[in-house]
């Protein structure tokens, strides 16, 4: 008799108590271990009061496993924990996480994501370890070459391909959610109020020193994060808390004490993640992808605004033949007086692709940004603010996102390419001082620096004056001259291309971050006028108390940072591509975004979903009800739980007599 699982047993699952082993270590699936035992498979997630709609996935999937025959165990991480566990250790089966990327974001961010050239490397680069089939690689290496028409036919059947292999399976972007305040700052963008177009396109309320009015809504910049916001602080719930439970302001936090929790010109923010007090390290996987943060520290040769490409660190470019991109520098300071040179630039590039700079027996690359660096074949210095990018023979959409990286200054990050060791990192190959420090004290040459923090209460940045967005809107020489590659450009503006609401920009002189114990106490701080905006983004519970604050009002935009199932294809039967797509089909993708989300969120089969222009119409969601690939094995949030081990015996794996499934022998 086919058994029905009810939708509300589904979705509320057992208690973490009941599902999870707590920290359970090293536990792996055991498969090949004893023909006759039961395969185990360990989900890894955020505990719910650092993400509610992570572990709701995790219950929903360890029931539906419980379900069939799998013995199914949740195990909580702290987000740092857990992405040193996935993204650097490689120690894992299967985790609920949020990929990230600038939304929409081009579909050459998938190249790192999924490229097998990456698959032994740390980081947020192919951390499935899939492997070359059905010519994955081939379709991400032709999609950088291609354009127009063909790039588009090649991006469709890239997805209908990685669709069928499932290395993660995409279950929804969510809608991120935010708290602002609009009495001392406005121009709050309703797409991502939080990100560093958001910030930069702020203006006070009462005018001074605020520079222009910015017209409509902030621009998302290229790298950070899109829907990752605080670096660590991540939205649509990657860094929010359930805690119920109300609270204030700390009230001892030495950056809220005094004059400056009153000062006009203060933003203030609040925040349910605490990484951003502790790691300022642009490279770091465990603690950010693209950072809201390190992205106002450290700026970029290019940025995008609206979906056109912006000159930010570099006043123009041109293409000098079909794989060279000639790049020259505005004239800009890093944060301890040295002059921005093309070194600089070159040594990024360098860097970035081995960390240790030649100095290792082989190379350590950093484990974020190798798939836009990858693009570059080499960086050379033409002159002291002149440098040529070789391209490998890649379109222009890639050239471009191969300028979106931080640049960094060669005289502090020379230093960190030594070998070193830390704690909690189980690396097979040596690693690098670069990879794991804190960054303390962070350089970089971006319109905000740092100021102080107090680990796990609050961080503290200050206006960059001698950032070219505001010396060169007061009218101070600088060494742009406008921008080439149709751009445009005027010569008697050295601002032409930056968008007027960016010019002379932060409108704030101070950017205070304090860490709050809930969601819920983040909004009250807003509500009460101790906060300007929550960074984290708010879980569907915190949705009515915002409702209930005068002052306060909720921005809901769109999200590119797709919640996810990821499978460890390293791993027997994991590593069986007709085995991850009948886990697929236990997902009702669909229900989890009714009730886990409370509707704030849109189910997808494709990571590109953000972009719908790039998804076949065989692969959108539209009018579905379920997965137009792997359909959910059941109906109204019922699980078929008999049918699925029917879906499980046609891929050839057996059950004893109790129904449980058994591990595959090696």
């Amino acid at each position: 008799m086919t058994r029905q699982i009810g939708r509300r047993e589904l979705l509320a699952g057992t208690g973490i108590a009941a599902l999870s082993a707590g920290c359970l270590g090293r536990t792996r699936n055991i498969a090949g271990r004893d023909r006759s035992s039961q395969l185990t498979v360990e989900i890894n997630a955020p505990p719910a009061d650092s993400d509610p709609n992570a572990i709701r996935i995790a219950r929903h999937l360890a029931k539906n496993l419980n379900a069939v025959g799998v013995d199914a165990r949740i195990n909580t991480l702290g987000h740092t924990d857990l992405r040193r566990k996935v993204l650097i250790n490689h120690n894992f089966d299967v985790y609920v996480g949020q990929f990230r990327e600038a939304e929409p974001f081009d579909p050459d961010a998938m190249y790192g994501y999924i490229h097998s050239r990456f698959a032994a490397e740390s980081g947020w680069q192919n951390p499935f370890g899939l492997t070359d089939v059905n010519g994955v690689d081939e379709l991400l290496a032709s999609q950088r070459r291609a354009d127009g028409g063909e790039r588009r036919e090649v991006v469709a059947d890239l997805q209908r391909t990685l669709c069928e292999l499932q290395p993660f399976t995409v279950v929804a972007f969510p809608d991120p959610l935010t708290a602002v305040r609009e009495d001392r700052f406005e121009n709050w963008t309703n797409r991502q109020p939080l990100s560093v177009g958001g910030l930069l396109g702020l203006e006070r309320v009462d005018g001074a020193d605020g520079g222009t009015d910015g017209g409509g809504s902030g621009s998302e910049t290229i790298d950070d994060g899109g829907n990752e916001t605080a670096d660590g602080n991540e939205t649509a719930a990657d860094g929010t808390a359930g805690n119920e439970t109300d609270g204030g302001l700390i009230d001892d936090n030495p950056l809220t004490d005094g004059d400056d929790a009153d000062d006009a010109d203060t933003l203030r923010l609040v925040t349910t993640d605490e990484r951003i007090t502790q790691n300022w390290n642009p490279i770091a996987a465990e603690y950010r992808r693209y950072g809201t943060f390190t992205s106002l520290l450290y700026d970029r040769l290019a940025l995008i605004d609206d979906g056109e490409v912006i000159p930010w660190l570099a006043a123009r470019w041109d293409r000098v033949g079909e794989s060279v991109i000639e790049v020259s520098l505005r004239e800009a300071n890093w944060h301890d007086g040295e002059p921005v040179t093309a070194d600089d630039v070159v040594f990024t590039y360098e860097f970035l692709r081995d960390t240790s700079m030649g100095t290792t027996e082989s190379s350590v690359p950093t484990p974020t940004f190798r798939g836009r660096v990858s693009a570059v074949e080499s960086a050379t210095a033409v002159d002291e603010m002149t440098v040529r990018l070789t391209l490998d023979g890649v379109n222009d959409a890639v050239g471009v996102r191969a300028l979106q990286v931080p640049i960094l200054p060669k005289h502090v990050w020379e230093e960190r390419t030594g070998v070193a060791t830390i704690a909690g990192f189980e690396f097979d190959a040596e690693t690098t001082e670069a990879v794991v420090t804190n960054n303390e004290n962070p350089i970089g040459s971006g319109p905000v620096r740092f100021v102080e923090a107090a680990p796990e209460e609050s961080v503290a940045f200050e206006r960059n004056p001698d950032h070219f967005l505001v010396r060169e809107a007061d009218g101070e020489d600088g060494s742009a001259d406008g921008t080439d590659d149709g751009q445009g450009g005027d010569e008697t503006d050295p601002l032409a291309e930056i968008p007027e609401r960016f010019r002379g920009k932060p409108a704030f002189d101070r950017l205070e971050i304090e860490v709050m114990g809930s969601d819920i106490a983040a909004v009250q701080a807003v509500g009460d006028g101790f906060a300007d905006a929550t960074v984290s983004n708010l879980g569907p519970d915190a949705v009515p108390r915002i409702g209930r604050e005068a002052d306060a009002r909720l921005v809901a935009g769109r999200s590119g940072g797709f919640y996810h199932v990821g499978y460890n294809t390293r791993r027997a039967p994991l590593s069986n591509p007709r085995f991850r797509g009948v886990l697929a089909s236990l997902i009702d993708k669909q229900t989890l975004v009714d009730v886990a989300f409370d509707g704030y969120a849109e189910p997808a089969a494709s990571p590109l979903a953000a972009t719908p222009e790039w998804v076949p119409s065989d692969l959108r969601w539209e009018d579905r009800e379920t997965d137009p690939v792997h359909p959910f094995i059941g109906e109204s949030g019922s699980l078929d739980a008999e049918t699925a081990r029917d879906r499980l015996r046609e891929a050839g794996y057996r059950f004893d007599e109790e129904g449980r499934l058994l591990a595959p022998s090696t």
